[in-house]
């Protein structure tokens, strides 16, 4: 089994920034890719960045220039920079492993920005 903890979710004023982090621990895995979703009160969840085992990086419309997806092979670590925050950016965020074996998620962290 591999575990996902997130981090680094909290308030912050519009245009603030905050970096999450997401760090894989458990059972050996070959990495194929990493995203980063959001789900706000009463919408579905949606997909906000990706990176694959290659670092290559896609974003959302709403997010791109803003948030910045990377990853620290040595630390099972992807982080999400994101920068310039507004209100609707206001959600829950979750992080998925695409792994070899299976997909798991993490628990969630949550990031409040205040208008």
């Amino acid at each position: 089994q591999v575990q996902l903890v997130e981090s680094g979710g909290g308030l912050v004023q519009a245009g603030g920034s905050l970096r999450l982090s997401c760090t894989a621990s458990g059972s050996a895995f070959i990495f194929r890719a990493m995203g980063w979703y959001r789900q706000a009160p009463g919408m579905q969840r949606e997909l906000v960045a990706t990176i694959t085992s290659g670092a290559t990086p896609t974003y959302t419309d709403s997010v791109k220039g803003r948030f910045t997806i990377s990853r620290d092979n040595a630390k099972n670590t992807v982080y999400l920079q994101m920068n310039s925050l507004k209100a609707e950016d206001t959600a829950v965020y979750y992080c998925k492993l695409v792994t070899n074996l299976m997909n798991y998620w993490g628990k969630g962290t949550l990031v409040t920005v205040s208008s």
